[in-house]
C-alpha cells in the first residue's frame, strides 16, 4: 500500500518543529479528512529558502508528504520552491495511494501559504503565486469545476 519512502518519511520525519522568527508561516487544512499542515520558511536576502519546518496533523501520507516537501525546497530559491508539485512530491515518495494524493496536494497548498505570507511581509510579488487557499477540498472542487 505504501512505499518504503512514505513508510521512512513518516516513522522519521525531516524537519519537524517551528522556526521562531520565520520569514513566512503558511497554514492549510483539509476539512473532509481533518488532516492540517504549517509550515515555517526561512528566507535570506537572496530569497533561498536556508531553512524548513512543518507540524502536521494528519494521517501517515500527510506527515510524509510534509517531510519530503521541506527536504525538496529546502537549499532553493523561491523561485525553484514555487515548482514544487503535489506530483513532484509524490514522485519522490514513489508514489500514493489515489485516496491519499490529497496529502501531496496539502503539501503544495501549504508552501504557497507560506510564501504568501513571507510576500506579504516583504511587499514583494512572486511570479506564479497566487492567494493560496486555505482548504484543499476548494482548490479540489474548483478543478473539477474547470
Amino acid at each position: 500500500m505504501y512505499s518504503d519512502k512514505v513508510i521512512d518519511h513518516f516513522l522519521n520525519p525531516r524537519n519537524v518543529g517551528e522556526i521562531e522568527d520565520a520569514s513566512g508561516v503558511g497554514t492549510v487544512g483539509n476539512a473532509k479528512c481533518g488532516d492540517m499542515m504549517r509550515l515555517y520558511l526561512k528566507i535570506n536576502e537572496e530569497q533561498v529558502i536556508i531553512d524548513c519546518k512543518f507540524k502536521t496533523y494528519g494521517c501517515g501520507a500527510a506527515v510524509a508528504s510534509s517531510s519530503m516537501a521541506t527536504e525538496m525546497i529546502k537549499g532553493k530559491t523561491v523561485a525553484e520552491a514555487m515548482k514544487l508539485t503535489n506530483k513532484a512530491v509524490m514522485e519522490a515518495l514513489d508514489g500514493l495511494p489515489p485516496e491519499k494524493e490529497h496529502c501531496s496536494l496539502l503539501a503544495e497548498e501549504t508552501l504557497h501559504a507560506a510564501l504568501w505570507d513571507y510576500a506579504e511581509k516583504h511587499g514583494i510579488k512572486i511570479q506564479g503565486l497566487v492567494r493560496p487557499v486555505q482548504d484543499i477540498e476548494d482548490r479540489m472542487v474548483r478543478e473539477l469545476e474547470d
